[in-house]
Order: structure tokens, then C-alpha cells, then sequence
């Protein structure tokens, strides 16, 4: 349990500060106002590094795990968290803020700033159970394309339908429906989810909850096509 409240303080954290003027400039999250709204920036600045330095701390506390595995679920956070996914993820959409983008420097975006997270939280849960390694390779296969296809829906409902703040459009970001257009962008998110999918096949009834968090994202498509159609 402490490892997952650590991804979702982080994933806290990535939000509170996503929100900031300079980043995405945000006045609501959820249909509420967002941290600096309410509190200011300074404060929302702080309260966004607490909850990344907390998330570390929380793991500490795991009882009954081995520490070696408990030292590769840190490790896997920070990777994911740092330079090499998240903020790394976040530096290049700010990068390509206002500038053509290629589908190859979206999936960088996308693979960082998003990928990143959604492939830690299961990762971490496989590096603290001791699974067999062509286990976790096929669990990284399944965050890594669930990231990419949650991030390209993220972009199409965006592009569909009033969200709580700036959209992706007025924010000038690189997004799959900019570059690729609606349908294809659908045919992506549609791709991913069928990937992840097949990396879960030969764990039958172990991996439904999994299945069923993928299946759940890409449902949002459908409540997406009659907004496009209408426009």
C-alpha cells in the first residue's frame, strides 16, 4: 500500500504543478480551482514539492518487504518521476509549445509526461511482488502502450469538448489530433489499446483488473464521437 499512495502523491504533485501559469495555465481541475487559484503559486509550488518528497519517505515505510525490492520500486519511481519520464516528458511539450510537431516528438511527449507513470505503477507493482522477468517485460509493455493510448484519447477529448481549462489548441501543444487528424488519432489510441492488451494474453483471469482499466479508457472515444460529429 505505501508504494501506491507514493504514485498517486506523485501523480498529485504533477498535477498541482501542470497547473501553474507557467505551465498550462489552468483554472479549474475537476471542475474546482486549481491550487494557485485558491492558495497562491508560491504555496501550490510547495505543496507539489512536498508531495513528490513525501512519496519518497512513504516507501521507506513498507513492512514486510525485502529491501532489495523495495530499493528497485524507489528506483522505478525516481526514473519515472525525473528527467528520464515525467519532467523530462513536460520539458519537451513546453519545447513544442507554438512550433510544428512530428508524431515522433509526440510520442516523446507522450512517452515521458504521461507513459512514464501509468508504466511505473505497474512496474513497481511487480519489482515489490519478485515477479519472473518476462513477467515484468510484458507488464512494461502493458503501462507503456495504456500511457500512450490514455495520453492520445486525453488529446481527442480535449479537441472534442470544453475541459476545465485551456485547451490544447489555445495552448498551442502538441497534440495526435493536431498532427494527425481526428480519425487517425482515434486509429492510435485503438492501436495502443489492442497492444496492451496482447502483452496481458498469456496471464488469462490474473490480468482482468488490468484489462478492465484499458478497456475503460478507450470507452471515452465513443462518448468523444458524437461532440466530433457535431462539429
Amino acid at each position: 500500500m505505501p508504494f501506491a499512495c507514493a504514485l498517486e502523491l506523485v501523480h498529485t504533485y504533477s498535477l498541482v504543478h501542470d497547473d501553474l501559469p507557467a505551465m498550462d495555465d489552468d483554472d479549474l481541475r475537476r471542475g474546482r480551482p486549481t491550487s494557485h487559484r485558491v492558495f497562491g503559486e508560491g504555496v501550490a509550488i510547495l505543496v507539489g514539492d512536498a508531495l513528490l518528497t513525501e512519496a519518497f519517505g512513504l516507501m521507506t515505510t513498507a513492512a514486510g518487504v525485502a529491501p532489495q525490492r523495495a530499493l528497485a520500486a524507489v528506483g522505478e519511481l525516481a526514473r519515472a518521476a525525473g528527467e528520464a519520464g515525467m519532467v523530462g516528458g513536460q520539458a519537451l511539450d513546453l519545447a513544442a509549445a507554438g512550433r510544428s510537431a512530428t508524431l515522433a516528438r509526440i510520442r516523446a511527449i507522450h512517452r515521458g509526461k504521461t507513459g512514464a507513470l501509468f508504466t511505473a505503477a505497474v512496474r513497481v507493482g511487480g519489482l515489490v511482488a519478485g515477479v519472473h522477468p518476462a513477467l515484468l517485460r510484458r507488464l512494461t509493455t502493458y503501462g507503456q502502450q495504456l500511457g500512450l493510448c490514455f495520453q492520445i484519447v486525453d488529446d481527442i477529448l480535449d479537441a472534442v469538448q470544453a475541459g476545465d481549462g485551456r485547451t490544447d489548441a489555445a495552448l498551442g501543444k502538441a497534440t495526435y489530433p493536431a498532427v494527425l487528424g481526428m480519425a487517425r488519432a482515434r486509429t492510435h489510441a485503438e492501436q495502443a489499446h489492442d497492444r496492451a492488451l496482447a502483452a496481458l494474453a498469456p496471464l488469462g483471469a490474473r490480468a482482468e483488473a488490468l484489462r478492465a482499466i484499458a478497456r475503460v479508457v478507450v470507452a471515452q472515444l465513443d462518448e468523444a464521437a458524437p461532440k466530433a460529429s457535431a462539429r
